[in-house]
């Protein structure tokens, strides 16, 4: 089969982001409700045979970027044996995890000998006490010292993603950007989203990244710039030194024109719209020991299904699963 992935507005995809657990050590107030217990059950999770059959169907497809989420990916049992055996699936280009880095400490290195390359990695304060606050109890230090692991383990680039909130942490942008320049990591800033009622509550706190951006241009002399990977920040440098930032900003000016991705859930659950509700699902007819063509109709199915943009503003009560339900 030669037809790739792409959509009917002539979007190529390819770039799968994959969700290995939707359950998290942590509670972020704008991803899991407080006291959440609806996870879905071990036994629904597709196993890592499951996942490596789909990527390989992706990557048939022309799927070339990979990147491994959650819930915290970390929490699912023998990771870095599932990243040996997609690390081997012809196509692909790059590996690449999202993780709160709560248990980078120890996994770190067996992470990256088994095919990781790039990390992403959620922080929105540097603040001991305010950390705990936003994650439901988390440990900042612990947090440090996994993504100095995941440093010395040789990931590159890490980029801190912190999600922008008006009076919680944005008297803490210009730390956010020392802490990064001084480390060598990338910083990305990400406004709320309406997914879930937590995404949605979290709204109170929305900050417009078109004008932070505009203030940090003129404080810190920002430069428009690049920046590897496959994701939708607008970057700048910071002049003077590698240290990129950047802007993911869905509500004040999405990107659907050019999104390239799709996200599969560890239900097996193809979800081809962060902000749309429909979702095609793989995991009866691998279970069923379907054929590889069969598959990668189903695939080619779901990539149809994907709208032309998300109805983030228009729509805000569309979406109900809570971001950690997805994937990040």
């Amino acid at each position: 089969m030669t037809q790739g992935l792409v959509d009917k507005f002539g979007r190529t995809v390819e770039y799968l982001r994959l969700s290995v657990t939707d359950r998290c050590d942590l509670r972020c107030q704008y991803c899991m409700p407080k006291g959440f217990k609806g996870f879905a059950e071990p036994g629904g999770w597709l196993s890592f045979e499951e996942i490596a059959r789909v990527v390989g169907a992706f990557a048939r497809l022309g799927l070339k970027h990979l990147r491994l989420t959650g819930g915290e990916p970390l929490v699912r049992r023998d990771l870095p044996v599932l990243v040996e055996m997609l690390a081997a699936i012809p196509g692909l280009e790059d590996i690449s995890l999202s993780s709160n880095c709560t248990r980078m400490e120890k996994l770190a290195r067996p992470l990256a000998e088994a095919g990781v390359g790039r990390l992403n990695v959620s922080l929105d304060s540097l603040r001991p006490e305010r950390f705990r606050a936003i994650t439901g109890g988390g440990k900042l230090d612990k947090v440090l010292r996994g993504i100095e692991a995941a440093r010395e383990a040789g990931l590159a680039p890490i980029k801190i993603n912190t999600v922008a909130m008006k009076g919680f942490n944005d008297d803490e942008f210009d730390d956010l950007i020392a802490f990064c320049a001084e480390n060598g990591y990338a910083l990305r800033f990400i406004e709320t989203m309406p997914v879930g009622n937590t995404g949605r509550e979290a709204l109170g706190s929305y900050l417009d990244l078109q004008e932070l951006k505009t203030r940090l241009v003129e404080t810190h002399g920002l430069v428009p710039s690049s920046m590897q990977g496959a994701g939708p920040a607008r970057y700048y440098r910071v002049p003077g030194s590698e240290t990129r930032i950047g802007f993911i900003t869905p509500m004040s000016q999405h990107f659907c024109a050019t999104c390239n991705r799709v996200r599969l859930s560890c239900e097996g659950d193809i979800y081809a719209c962060l902000g749309d509700e429909h979702r095609y699902g793989l995991r009866e007819a691998l279970r069923q020991n379907c054929s590889d063509d069969a598959l990668l109709e189903h695939i080619l199915a779901a990539i149809a299904l994907k709208p032309e943009r998300h109805e983030f503003r228009e729509n805000s009560e569309k979406v109900i699963r809570f971001m950690s339900q997805t994937g990040g």
